[in-house]
Protein backbone atom coordinates (compact mmCIF):
# COMPACT_ATOMS: atom_id res chain seq x y z
CA UNK A 1 0.00 0.00 0.00
CA UNK A 2 1.01 3.58 -0.15
CA UNK A 3 2.01 5.34 2.38
CA UNK A 4 0.33 8.41 3.77
CA UNK A 5 1.99 10.31 6.42
CA UNK A 6 -0.76 11.72 8.18
CA UNK A 7 -2.60 7.78 7.70
CA UNK A 8 0.61 6.77 9.60
CA UNK A 9 0.72 9.82 12.22
CA UNK A 10 -2.35 8.06 13.73
CA UNK A 11 -1.73 5.21 13.72
CA UNK A 12 1.51 5.55 15.85
CA UNK A 13 -0.02 8.52 17.73
CA UNK A 14 1.17 8.37 21.46
CA UNK A 15 -1.66 6.84 23.68
CA UNK A 16 -2.39 8.62 26.72
CA UNK A 17 -0.21 7.67 30.16
CA UNK A 18 -0.02 8.33 33.84
CA UNK A 19 3.59 7.73 33.46
CA UNK A 20 6.16 7.71 30.45
CA UNK A 21 5.23 5.31 27.72
CA UNK A 22 8.05 3.31 26.19
CA UNK A 23 8.11 2.69 22.48
CA UNK A 24 10.93 0.14 20.92
CA UNK A 25 11.53 0.55 17.20
CA UNK A 26 13.45 -2.55 15.39
CA UNK A 27 13.68 -3.88 12.16
CA UNK A 28 14.47 -7.80 11.71
CA UNK A 29 14.60 -10.06 9.15
CA UNK A 30 12.17 -13.07 8.21
CA UNK A 31 14.59 -15.63 10.56
CA UNK A 32 14.64 -12.79 13.53
CA UNK A 33 18.18 -11.27 13.10
CA UNK A 34 18.48 -8.05 14.40
CA UNK A 35 21.73 -6.97 11.84
CA UNK A 36 22.08 -7.28 8.75
CA UNK A 37 25.70 -9.47 7.41
CA UNK A 38 27.95 -6.32 8.39
CA UNK A 39 26.54 -6.45 11.39
CA UNK A 40 24.43 -3.28 11.22
CA UNK A 41 20.95 -3.00 10.80
CA UNK A 42 20.43 0.22 8.60
CA UNK A 43 20.75 -1.90 5.82
CA UNK A 44 17.66 -4.11 6.65
CA UNK A 45 15.76 -1.10 6.25
CA UNK A 46 13.81 -0.17 2.81
CA UNK A 47 12.34 3.53 2.41
CA UNK A 48 9.17 2.74 4.08
CA UNK A 49 10.93 1.39 6.97
CA UNK A 50 12.97 4.45 6.60
CA UNK A 51 9.76 6.68 6.87
CA UNK A 52 8.00 5.08 9.59
CA UNK A 53 11.89 5.58 11.56
CA UNK A 54 11.57 9.42 10.99
CA UNK A 55 8.12 9.64 12.09
CA UNK A 56 8.55 8.14 15.32
CA UNK A 57 11.75 10.20 15.80
CA UNK A 58 9.30 13.19 15.47
CA UNK A 59 6.69 11.93 17.46
CA UNK A 60 9.36 11.61 20.23
CA UNK A 61 10.64 13.67 23.67
CA UNK A 62 13.40 11.44 23.78
CA UNK A 63 15.82 8.80 21.84
CA UNK A 64 16.98 5.75 24.11
CA UNK A 65 20.00 4.01 23.01
CA UNK A 66 22.79 1.66 23.92
CA UNK A 67 25.75 3.11 23.53
CA UNK A 68 27.65 0.37 21.60
CA UNK A 69 24.84 0.65 19.18
CA UNK A 70 25.53 4.70 19.27
CA UNK A 71 28.63 3.90 18.22
CA UNK A 72 28.20 1.09 15.27
CA UNK A 73 25.31 2.90 14.24
CA UNK A 74 27.15 6.41 13.97
CA UNK A 75 24.83 8.64 16.24
CA UNK A 76 24.52 12.18 16.57
CA UNK A 77 22.11 15.06 18.00
CA UNK A 78 18.97 14.84 15.88
CA UNK A 79 18.70 17.58 13.69
CA UNK A 80 15.99 19.73 13.02
CA UNK A 81 16.22 18.29 9.23
CA UNK A 82 15.87 15.06 10.27
CA UNK A 83 12.23 15.48 11.95
CA UNK A 84 8.72 16.75 11.26
CA UNK A 85 8.92 20.38 12.54
CA UNK A 86 5.18 20.96 11.87
CA UNK A 87 4.32 17.99 13.75
CA UNK A 88 6.43 18.49 16.57
CA UNK A 89 4.88 21.99 16.75
CA UNK A 90 1.85 21.26 16.83
CA UNK A 91 1.85 18.64 19.16
CA UNK A 92 3.74 21.13 21.65
CA UNK A 93 6.82 19.36 21.42
CA UNK A 94 10.42 20.59 21.72
CA UNK A 95 12.68 21.15 18.15
CA UNK A 96 14.63 18.25 18.27
CA UNK A 97 14.14 15.27 20.56
CA UNK A 98 17.19 14.79 22.67
CA UNK A 99 19.56 11.51 22.56
CA UNK A 100 19.71 9.70 26.02
CA UNK A 101 22.71 7.33 25.59
CA UNK A 102 23.04 4.33 27.93
CA UNK A 103 26.32 3.38 29.03
CA UNK A 104 27.87 2.03 32.51
CA UNK A 105 31.34 2.24 31.73
CA UNK A 106 30.65 6.09 30.33
CA UNK A 107 32.12 4.65 27.05
CA UNK A 108 30.51 8.14 24.88
CA UNK A 109 30.97 8.55 21.32
CA UNK A 110 32.23 12.47 20.99
CA UNK A 111 29.71 13.08 18.80
CA UNK A 112 27.03 12.85 21.47
CA UNK A 113 28.91 14.96 23.93
CA UNK A 114 26.12 17.82 23.26
CA UNK A 115 24.18 20.14 25.14
CA UNK A 116 21.09 18.95 25.63
CA UNK A 117 21.95 15.48 25.35
CA UNK A 118 21.27 12.51 28.32
CA UNK A 119 23.56 10.04 29.51
CA UNK A 120 22.50 7.37 31.52
CA UNK A 121 24.40 5.23 33.94
CA UNK A 122 24.75 3.88 37.51
CA UNK A 123 25.84 5.58 40.43
CA UNK A 124 28.84 3.77 41.06
CA UNK A 125 29.71 4.53 37.61
CA UNK A 126 33.24 6.57 37.23
CA UNK A 127 33.13 9.61 39.45
CA UNK A 128 35.62 11.84 37.57
CA UNK A 129 34.41 10.53 33.80
CA UNK A 130 30.31 11.56 35.25
CA UNK A 131 32.15 14.43 36.61
CA UNK A 132 33.62 15.42 33.31
CA UNK A 133 30.62 14.78 31.62
CA UNK A 134 28.02 16.70 33.48
CA UNK A 135 29.74 20.12 31.47
CA UNK A 136 28.65 18.65 28.43
CA UNK A 137 25.08 16.66 28.97
CA UNK A 138 22.57 15.37 31.55
CA UNK A 139 23.42 12.77 33.52
CA UNK A 140 20.75 10.89 35.06
CA UNK A 141 22.51 7.79 37.46
CA UNK A 142 20.26 5.75 39.43
CA UNK A 143 21.24 2.62 40.83
CA UNK A 144 23.99 0.33 41.84
CA UNK A 145 25.80 -2.60 39.35
CA UNK A 146 22.88 -2.59 37.54
CA UNK A 147 20.56 0.73 36.28
CA UNK A 148 17.27 1.37 37.86
CA UNK A 149 15.25 1.76 35.29
CA UNK A 150 12.30 2.30 36.84
CA UNK A 151 13.84 5.15 38.70
CA UNK A 152 15.46 6.44 35.24
CA UNK A 153 12.08 6.17 33.55
CA UNK A 154 10.49 8.41 36.77
CA UNK A 155 13.11 10.66 36.30
CA UNK A 156 12.42 11.20 32.19
CA UNK A 157 9.02 11.96 33.68
CA UNK A 158 10.13 14.71 35.77
CA UNK A 159 11.78 16.43 32.97
CA UNK A 160 8.51 15.98 31.27
CA UNK A 161 10.16 13.56 28.76
CA UNK A 162 7.43 11.12 28.60
CA UNK A 163 7.68 9.94 24.46
CA UNK A 164 10.18 7.59 25.06
CA UNK A 165 11.61 6.11 21.98
CA UNK A 166 13.95 3.52 22.38
CA UNK A 167 16.02 2.67 18.90
CA UNK A 168 18.22 0.00 20.44
CA UNK A 169 20.51 -2.10 20.76
CA UNK A 170 19.11 -5.51 21.71
CA UNK A 171 20.71 -5.66 25.24
CA UNK A 172 19.04 -2.38 26.09
CA UNK A 173 15.77 -3.95 24.72
CA UNK A 174 16.33 -6.86 26.89
CA UNK A 175 16.87 -4.74 30.01
CA UNK A 176 13.56 -3.07 29.44
CA UNK A 177 12.08 -5.94 28.75
CA UNK A 178 12.87 -7.42 31.73
CA UNK A 179 11.69 -4.70 33.88
CA UNK A 180 8.56 -4.86 32.17
CA UNK A 181 8.98 -1.24 30.90
CA UNK A 182 8.12 -2.12 26.84
CA UNK A 183 4.76 -0.31 26.56
CA UNK A 184 5.14 -0.92 22.77
CA UNK A 185 7.33 -2.90 20.04
CA UNK A 186 7.26 -1.37 16.16
CA UNK A 187 8.79 -3.82 14.46
CA UNK A 188 9.75 -3.47 10.59
CA UNK A 189 10.19 -7.49 8.99
CA UNK A 190 12.41 -6.90 6.12
CA UNK A 191 11.71 -9.93 3.27
CA UNK A 192 15.44 -11.52 4.36
CA UNK A 193 16.55 -14.51 5.31
CA UNK A 194 19.90 -13.81 7.11
CA UNK A 195 21.46 -17.06 8.67
CA UNK A 196 24.70 -16.82 10.86
CA UNK A 197 25.13 -15.28 14.49
CA UNK A 198 23.20 -11.68 14.66
CA UNK A 199 21.72 -11.46 17.59
CA UNK A 200 17.58 -10.92 18.26
CA UNK A 201 16.15 -7.88 18.99
CA UNK A 202 16.40 -8.41 23.01
CA UNK A 203 18.63 -10.65 24.70
CA UNK A 204 19.08 -10.73 28.62
CA UNK A 205 19.78 -13.53 31.03
CA UNK A 206 15.95 -13.63 32.27
CA UNK A 207 13.09 -15.77 30.30
CA UNK A 208 9.95 -13.99 30.93
CA UNK A 209 7.40 -14.20 29.20
CA UNK A 210 5.34 -10.48 28.41
CA UNK A 211 2.30 -10.75 26.26
CA UNK A 212 1.86 -8.40 23.34
CA UNK A 213 -1.32 -7.34 21.27
CA UNK A 214 -1.26 -6.78 17.32
CA UNK A 215 -2.32 -2.98 16.90
CA UNK A 216 -1.96 -2.56 13.31
CA UNK A 217 -0.33 -4.40 10.74
CA UNK A 218 0.91 -2.65 7.34
CA UNK A 219 2.42 -4.08 3.52
CA UNK A 220 4.76 -1.61 2.05
CA UNK A 221 5.35 -3.99 -1.14
CA UNK A 222 7.71 -6.85 0.64
CA UNK A 223 7.86 -5.12 4.03
CA UNK A 224 5.78 -5.72 6.49
CA UNK A 225 5.07 -2.79 8.90
CA UNK A 226 3.88 -3.92 12.75
CA UNK A 227 2.90 -2.44 16.02
CA UNK A 228 2.60 -4.57 19.02
CA UNK A 229 1.12 -3.48 22.26
CA UNK A 230 1.18 -4.76 25.79
CA UNK A 231 -1.35 -6.64 26.85
CA UNK A 232 -1.27 -5.89 30.54
CA UNK A 233 -5.08 -6.32 31.59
Amino acid sequence: MDLDLRSLEQRYAYPTSARPWIRTNFVSTLDGAAYAANGLSGPLGDPADKMVFALLRSLADVILVGAGTARAEGYAPVKPAEVNADLRQRLGLRPVPPIAIVSKSLNIPISLMAPGQIVITTEDAPAARANALREHVDVIAAGRGDIDWPQVVSRLGTQGLNRVLCEGGPTLHGALIDHDLVDELCLSITPILAGGNAPRIAHSQLAVDRPMRLAHSIQAGDLLLTRFVRARH
